[in-house]
């Protein structure tokens, strides 16, 4: 690709980053794809790793080899630190630079706590496949440690799992964390029984799943309570530490603490100078590109995008690759002669959530789906969208033993230095 071409430098690789990538093919430009990590993360199952249902490796994959036959594009690894939008510079952790025509930035979202950052040693949230291997850590080890443990109220409180945030993961990692508990690791120990561990589900809200329509709160919440997770509602967290948790007048002793409640979008507006909401993202303009900067585009969870409704465009996979999808539209058009603004028009696919084996809940708004067909429909979802035919054919061989014999594979304990709970 001539040095001459357009430059379009893409931080994060994402589905958005990989989706306009991916629609850029063709286009008369040079592309410079940037992450910090080196691999693209198939999120909505990362919960799947963090309760030994799955490997890393079949969640996730090296960029440069998503990429490998891709000339227009260059891959970095490099942590961003800042933008000169007056230089039209992308600024790296190493003091060097890069320079581009048209940035845009896919940085996704990390986990927040509602001003409550002391919490995260504690409780950690799950965003990154370091996320989940802590967690996954973090459960093995309470059921380890109970099995010494001779104390039975330190016992119980090492069999007690709580998880903060009733939305779609903190949902399937409850139902998930039960199954383990009460099937996958029955009868492997000989001081306690793994049927006693206590799941317990907290959600500040008056119901689980808030973005489902109620009836389908109202099954995942019931489907749940029959698996023997403890649903607690309309009561925040307050206090969180070591030692347990308290929500409401409650106080809970559990060693085991995890935390979906809350995300906070990456530092993307610090980096542009730019207006953002109170979750930290960028308040673009209709055709995703950046106030007094239109050849800057955010997108994906970065993003502060309203639909026509009013209400904002979910942080969810389909989303970014749509978003992903209109920008390289843009760039085309632009490069074409075309600087028209091209507003963006979120088509909303659904909402899916699993509660465990054999249960699940789907929302396409025209119909509602539950139980074994609506577990059946979102399992085939997650398979389409999986990387290539071996990560398909594996996952699915996976998920079948698990739900035929109780067994997971993916249960080795590996040591990491950042674990402080």
């Amino acid at each position: 690709m001539n040095e001459t071409s357009h430059h379009v430098v893409v931080v994060g690789a994402g589905f958005g980053g990989l989706e306009l990538t991916r629609a850029l093919a063709g286009a008369p430009v040079r592309i410079t794809m940037i992450d910090k990590r080196n691999h693209h993360l198939f999120q909505p199952l990362l919960y799947q790793v963090a309760t030994t249902s799955l490997a890393t490796s079949e969640v996730a994959w090296p960029i440069r080899h998503l990429l490998r036959k891709r000339k227009d594009v260059t891959t970095l690894l490099g942590n961003v630190t800042g933008v000169d939008r007056a230089g039209k510079r992308v600024l790296l952790e190493d003091g060097s630079s890069v320079s581009y025509d048209t940035l845009v930035l896919a940085t996704g979202a990390r986990h927040a706590y509602f001003g409550h950052d002391e919490w995260e040693p504690f409780a950690p949230g799950l965003k990154t496949l370091e996320d989940a291997t802590t967690i996954r850590r973090r459960i093995l080890l309470a059921f380890e440690q109970a099995e010494r443990e001779t104390d039975p109220a330190t016992r119980q409180a090492l069999l007690t799992l709580v998880i903060v945030g009733g939305g779609p993961t903190g949902v399937e990692l409850a139902g998930t964390i039960i199954e383990l508990a009460h099937e996958t690791l029955r009868g492997e120990f000989r001081n306690i029984d793994t049927r006693d561990a206590r799941v317990v589900l907290v959600e500040a809200g008056d119901r689980i799943l808030p973005n489902f329509a109620p009836v389908l709160s109202d099954y995942a919440r019931k489907a749940l309570e029959r698996r023997g997770v403890t649903v607690e509602l309309g009561r925040a967290v307050t206090r969180l530490d070591a030692e347990g948790v308290v929500f409401g007048d409650k106080h809970l002793p559990a060693r085991t603490i995890l935390w979906a409640a809350g995300v906070a979008a990456s530092p993307a507006g610090e980096w542009l100078g730019a207006p953002v909401d109170r979750a930290g993202r960028v308040m673009v303009e209709p055709d995703l590109t950046v106030p007094d900067s239109p050849e800057i585009f955010v997108i994906g969870d970065t993003a502060h995008v309203l639909r026509p409704d009013g209400k904002p465009v979910p942080g969810v996979a389909p989303s970014a690759k749509q978003e992903g999808k209109h920008v390289a539209a843009t760039i085309k058009a632009r490069l074409a002669g075309d600087s028209a603004p091209r507003p963006f028009r979120y088509k909303h696919a659904g909402d899916l959530a699993t509660i465990g084996k054999w249960a699940a809940a789907i929302d396409f708004g025209w119909i509602k789906l539950t139980g074994w067909f609506a577990w059946w429909l979102w399992g085939v979802a997650h398979i389409y969208f999986l990387i290539g035919f071996r990560n398909r054919l594996s996952v699915s061989l996976s998920w079948l033993w698990i739900y035929f014999t109780g067994q997971r594979s993916a249960r080795l304990i590996t040591q990491g230095d950042n674990d402080k709970g």
